[in-house]
């Protein structure tokens, strides 16, 4: 489901940062909220295994996000390059209408419009 995605949008990210993530994120998500996603007692609430990404996976995410303000999600090592993650983290933020707050190696915080 992402190669699809991935393929038919290559370096297309929609309302994703090109340049300065930290100065877009300013701009756009509250103090409060990155304060959530930065601390350490926020656990991740989904992990992508090696399956990877599928259809069941962005559901739960849905669904997470309409019961929850934030989601961190946890990507398995070595399931993805290092230059794919970030089209990672957008596809997801498309798939689910939220907004990636952070994203720092493997790990990434999705916020609910």
């Amino acid at each position: 489901m992402f190669d699809m995605w991935y393929r038919s949008s290559i370096r297309r990210r929609s309302g994703f940062p090109s340049s300065s993530t930290k100065e877009w994120l300013k701009m756009r998500v509250p103090d409060r909220i990155l304060r959530e996603a930065k601390s350490r007692e926020f656990r991740p609430t989904v992990r992508v295994g090696k399956a990877g990404l599928s259809e069941t996976v962005v559901d739960e995410i849905r669904q997470q996000l309409t019961s929850r303000e934030l989601v961190k999600i946890k990507v398995n090592k070595g399931l993805f390059e290092r230059e794919q993650r970030n089209d990672v983290w957008a596809y997801l933020a498309e798939a689910t209408q939220s907004t990636v707050v952070l994203q720092r190696g493997n790990i990434g915080v999705l916020w609910r419009r």
